[in-house]
Parts: structure tokens; sequence; C-alpha cells
């Protein structure tokens, strides 16, 4: 069970622990926190025990051991200001070590019976879910042959990247050689490093992965920020004096990272500008996959890559397989990080980095520089070509290490946001070191709410009634469009509602059942703003969503807003969708309320392709200029597709997870089972290949890397597969 501890400087959750081991009892346990190692003690019998930092996994979760001896009673504290406050109690008996072992072997035996049962009833209720997916009962034999085929294949293939032996697997299986291009183009690359106090070894290691390059066009700037330790001016000077390439600047007093990352770009002569730590290390193929895109595309200005981090035995772990460039994902954490590639003339013009923001330096660089280009000219190449070391009191290991950073990033955003002239508020996530954005607006604007309904009088009745007695907007009209509905209770709750609400209206649609159509013509009818497409099987949960959703939706750049949506036993519905498992399939299903998801999607704002029309807001000036909803589809992917056009315009689509509301999914039209409805599936599914096949065969917001079968799953296959293709973008 999880024990938490909140209040203002602490968050605090036990999210597991256990004693491993008969004969050298060892104490382990999992935290989700904000705070960093040293703030936690282990004690056994009353005497304080030398813990270790395992590892910092994704989001904040900190992982710690310690060897317990002979020790009776083990105790875990949290310590701040002095203060120490306990977390758990064990007793450390050996019986009780006896049957953890005899539990971890029952397990083991059991899991590849727990596997068949979990793939086989996720599935089935993916099918009973998603009523675009229900299969024809006359296909159901080779269904089941395909669940039965990928089950054998999903321990061999499918991978998880956030567990050390799986991805090791990945990438020694995926990652090959390239093949050495000459290049017409050969970009001088200045490599910035700024260094402090940094140990021999790692300085040493550092710049020796970059003169080992396969593209050696390139100069190393290092900046000294008055470094104290003798070992760390010895290697300066000796790589200094090996090689000509090498250019090392000496401070003269202590100014941090920005002041001296400074200093590094003034004695650079590139080009382009890289930016690495002291301590980090480039595969030998970075430099000349950077210039193979360069070659590609001159007019570039900006190039990131993927990345992953190096454990405190130098193993690779923990990647970060990133998407292509997302503006509103940007605005809520640095996703792009490392290893970042610049045009130095825009560096020169925008004056470097900004002192006073060390510990975001690189996220505030990244968001004046990329003022100064287009996003056509910043490309994402889906491969690690950075490792990142973790050291302790990094922010590799944790942000939270430095907590400094994450005020830092919020001060970033703010500055960016008034800069581009854009009124809102930033807020620092509770869960996860990312941030949330409410934009701001002097008048509300006309918000039409359009809830198609065909019956159904009680799912009908709680979605309006959540609507008016949660909602804290003001401005805004519910248009419920009756298409064909025939029971007399239907027709009283029109009348209930009309009676109570001067701002509900019915719009009668008298033709047989096109989603798209019957949206279109109410669309087409109503005056607004801003449209909001919503299911009559939703609830709304949180009573702003109409504010946020529509401080999204008048922004300039984006398209699309969705919401983050439920179950009725709280789990997952929609996060977002994804392209290319299947024609396309929603994020995260079935994930816990609690979940703060890969690299925080279930927390904080992040761009997609698409999201579901089951709660879908946009302006109304934007869904005409697409040409509204495609009534050639009637019943499925009309709402990918509708996101896609607008995709195709410059915009771009983005899923808000802090608005939230229950789904019952599509009750008051049932499930596809019919010959003909699933006819029609078929027609509207080959549609979308013929009309979308390039974004559904590389989604720019899900990264090739990852499975197709199996949300952020790595599937060595489709990477091979892709790979003979061609991937980047």
């Amino acid at each position: 069970m999880k024990k938490e501890l909140r209040s203002n400087d602490i968050n605090v959750t036990l999210v597991d622990s256990k004693i491993n081991g008969i004969n050298n009892p060892l104490y382990w346990v999992e935290l989700s926190t904000n705070l960093s190692a040293e703030h936690f003690v282990v004690m056994g019998d009353g005497v304080e025990l030398d813990k270790v930092v395992r590892t910092q996994i994704v989001d904040s979760h900190l992982m710690l051991s310690a060897k317990l001896g002979n020790a009776k009673v083990i105790e875990l504290f949290v310590v701040v200001d002095d203060e120490r406050r306990n977390l758990e109690k064990l007793n450390n008996r050996i019986s009780k070590r006896v049957s953890y072992r005899l539990k971890e072997c029952i397990l083991k035996v059991l899991q590849p019976i727990g596997d068949f049962i979990y793939n086989s009833g996720s599935f089935i209720m993916f099918l009973l879910r998603n009523r675009d997916m229900v299969l024809h009962p006359s296909k159901w034999k080779k269904l089941f042959k395909t669940i039965k085929q990928r089950r054998k294949e999903r321990n061999r293939f499918v991978l998880n990247p956030y567990v050390q032996k799986d991805y090791l697997h990945y990438i020694h299986v995926t990652e090959t050689p390239d093949v050495i291009e000459k290049f017409g183009y050969n970009p001088l690359i200045s490599v910035l490093i700024p260094v402090y106090n940094i140990n021999r070894d790692w300085l040493s290691a550092c710049l020796n992965s970059i003169l080992d390059q396969s593209y050696q066009n390139f100069e190393i700037c290092l900046s000294d920020d008055c470094s104290t330790k003798e070992e760390t001016l010895a290697t300066l000077k000796e790589y200094g004096e090996k090689d000509e390439r090498i250019k090392v600047y000496y401070r003269k007093e202590n100014g941090h990272i920005s002041k001296a990352t400074n200093d590094a770009l003034k004695i650079a002569s590139g080009e382009f500008v890289a930016l690495m730590d002291n301590d980090d290390l480039l595969p030998k193929d970075t430099l000349y996959e950077v210039v193979k895109v360069l070659n590609e595309n001159r007019e570039l200005d900006f190039i990131y890559t993927d990345e992953d981090k190096l454990d405190t035995e130098g193993k690779r772990c923990h990647p970060h397989y990133k998407t292509d460039y997302a503006p509103d994902s940007l605005f809520s954490s640095n996703y792009i990080s490392h290893f970042g590639v610049l045009r130095k003339s825009i560096m020169e013009e925008i004056g470097g980095f900004t002192v006073g923001l060390e510990g975001a330096q690189d996220y505030d660089l990244y968001l004046r520089f990329i003022e100064k280009t287009t996003p056509d000219k910043i490309y994402h190449i889906p491969k690690i070509l950075y490792h990142w070391r973790m050291v302790e009191g990094s922010t590799s290991m944790t942000i939270d290490n430095k907590g400094y950073a994450v005020d830092a990033g919020k001060q970033a955003i703010e500055n960016a946001l008034g800069r581009r002239g854009i009124k809102a508020t930033v807020f620092k996530d509770e869960m996860v070191p990312y941030y949330k954005i409410n934009y701001a607006y002097d008048v509300e604007p006309k918000v039409g709410i359009f809830i198609p309904t065909k019956d159904y009088a009680k799912i009908t009745r709680d979605c309006l009634q959540s609507v008016f007695d949660k909602t804290t907007y003001k401005n805004f009209e519910v248009i419920l469009i009756n298409n064909q509905s025939e029971k007399k209770e239907t027709f009283v709750l029109f009348e209930e509602f009309k009676s109570k609400y001067n701002n509900f209206h019915v719009f009668d649609a008298d033709i047989p059942f096109n989603y798209s159509k019957i949206n279109n013509m109410a669309v087409h009818a109503f005056d607004c703003d801003v449209v909001v497409l919503l299911n009559n099987d939703t609830e709304v949960i949180t009573p702003d969503w109409l504010q946020i959703m529509v401080g999204y939706a008048i922004q300039k750049h984006i398209g699309a807003v969705g919401a983050k949506l439920y179950y009725p036993d709280d789990t997952v519905q929609h996060a977002g969708v994804l392209l290319g498992l299947g024609v396309a399939t929603h994020a995260f299903v079935n994930a816990p309320r609690d979940d703060v998801g890969t690299n925080g999607r279930l927390r904080v704002p992040y761009n997609y392709s698409a999201v579901t029309a089951a709660c879908l807001a946009v302006e109304k000036s934007k869904y005409l200029e697409v040409g509204c909803l495609e009534e050639e589809l009637t019943v499925a992917y009309n709402d990918v597709d509708f996101n896609l056009k607008l995709l195709e315009k410059g915009y771009y689509n983005v899923c808000v997870p802090q608005v939230q509301l229950y789904h019952y999914e599509s009750k008051s039209r049932g499930l596809d089972t019919s010959s003909t409805k699933y006819k029609r599936f078929v027609w509207e599914q080959e549609y979308m290949y013929k009309k979308w096949e390039s974004y559904i065969a590389d989604d720019p917001y899900y990264n090739p890397n990852f499975s197709r079968s199996y949300c952020f799953m790595l599937d060595e296959r489709a990477y091979i597969k892709k790979s003979q293709e061609g991937v980047g973008k």
C-alpha cells in the first residue's frame, strides 16, 4: 500500500519496498518524490545504514538500496530542515525473506500464463471498447490465430525501453555502423564544452569521444570556469597541446555555466555549434549523422537527436526517444535536451546563453533560438546520438537534484511567452518536473458545444447535467444534435433542458447516421468562435475545462485540442492518438488514473498527430478552413482525418491532460458487428491508408524506434524494417 507525505516543500510517495536475499539481506525502496537522495535515511536497529542510489528512473522516481547485515528493525526516514519523518518500518525476519523468495519463484513460473491472460484479455477489451475495430464474426478465427502468433512474438521482439536489459538487447540488435559516405558539403562544427573541476577520466573520455568521430571537420571549444582542481587543469593543458582543433579559454573568475559557455561560443569559428557537457559522450557517428542531414538540406538551422544515459557503472539506460519538433510539448518540458546542433549566426544574434537561468540555460536558449527560425528548418534525427552521464547530484540523475532548475525552466517559459506577446500563467506540475500553461484572454470567446445523440436519454442527461453543473466558463451554448430520436423520454429531456437553460438548443438532423455530416450541419447553423465536439456519453470532471481548452484553441499555431478521457473504472481511455498502430490508436489505454505516462505525457500537454472528437475544441475558422469533417467517413476515422487536415495546413494538435472527462464510449450507437457495418469500416480504413499513407507510416509525434504493436515499447522487427526504408525527419 502506498504511503505519502505531502506539504508545501515535500512530495513523497513510497511506491514499493522489499527486503531481498536470504543470507545477505538487501533493502530496496522505490520513491516518487521531488527530493534528492540525501533527504532519505535508512536505519537498522537505530543505526544509520549506508545507502546506494541504484537508479533514477523516469519522471522523478528514485530507487535506493541498503545492506542490512544483522539488523532486525528497518526504518526509512525523510529528512527536511533537520526534521525527520518516518516513511516505513519493517521487521527483517528470515521467515519473511524466505517467503518473498518463494513468491518470486512462483511468479516466475506463472508469468507465461499471466502474459497469455493479459494479452488475450487486453485485446478482447480493446475490441469491446473500440467500436471501429470490432470484426465480423466470420473473421474471428483468423483474429485468434493472429493473437496467438503475436503472443509468441511479444517476448522475443517487444521490449520495454525503461528495463535496462531490454534496452541493451535492443541497441545490440539495431545499432549497426553506417556506411560512411563522402559529402559535398563539410561544414565546420564547433563543439562547445563548459568545464569546471571535472575529474580527468570523465573529461578525457568526453574529449576522446569527439576526437574519435567518423566526421572529422570539427573543433572543440573548451571554456574553463576557473577550475581549482589540478587534474582538470592538467587535462585541459594536455589536450590543448595534443590537437590543434582543441581550443581552451581560461576564465579568470567563476561565472557558472551560461557565462562559461558564452566564452566558448566567442572562440568558436564553425558554421554550426554543438552543445555538450564535460562528462558526457558522443557515439562515433554523431557528427557524421548531423552532417549527412545537412547535405540533404543546407537550410536547416537546428538539428537535435535522441539520447540516453550512462548509469554509475557506465552502462546505457533510460533512452529518450523524442518526437519531431512539437512547440506545445516544448512548452511543457525541454524534451529536446541533448544533442543540439545550432547555426552559429543565430546563436550570436540572440546573444548566446542567458545569465541567471542556470539549470535551464539550454531550455531558455532553445526557446529563444526557435523564435529566429521556422519549423521547416528544425530537424529531428531519431537515433541515440548522445550519452548523458548519470552523476550523483546531477540533473541526469533527476532534475530534482537541482530544484532550482525547475524554477529556472518556469521562468524561461514565462520569458518566452512575454517576448511573443502571449498572456498566460505557467504552473509547475505536482507530480513531474514539467509545466502546464493556462492561456488568458480579455473576453471569453463564444463557444458552441455540439453533442450528437439518438435516444439514450439517461446517458445524454448525465452528460448535459455535468456540462451545466460543473462548467465555470460562461459564454457557451449547448447544441444537442437530434439524429432521428424516437423515444418519448428523449423528447421529454429536450423540453426539460430548453425550459431550464437559455443557452441550450436542439438541432434536428433528420438524416441516416453520418457523424461528420450531422456535426457539419449543426456547426454551419450556429454562430460561435470555438467549436467543441462532445460525445453524449461523456461527463465533465474538470470545472475549468472550457477555459483551458479554449485558451489553447485560440492560439494561432494550434489546430485541434483534446482532453484526457477515462473509462468508468478510472483507467485512461484517451490521452492522444498515435498513428501507425493499425490506422490509429489511443495512447495509454487502460493506464491507471495516477500514471504519469512516458515522459509525463499523462500529466502535461503534448503534441500528437490527432486527438479524439469525443471531446475536441477547435476555432470555427480553422474548422471551416480545412473543409469541416469529411462526410465520406460516416463513422470511423473522421476525427483522425480532420486532425490530419489541420496538420497539413501547418497547425499543431495538442492533448491537454489537465482537462479530464469520463467517456462511456458510443453507447447510443452500439458496436459494429453487422456485415454492413463491417464492410463500411473496412472501406473507411482503406480510405485512410490511401489518403494519409505517409502519416500512418511515419507519425511525426511517435518515434520510429517505438513498436507499431505496443505503444511506447521497442520492437526490433519494426525498427529494422524502418531502417531499410530510411528514417529521419
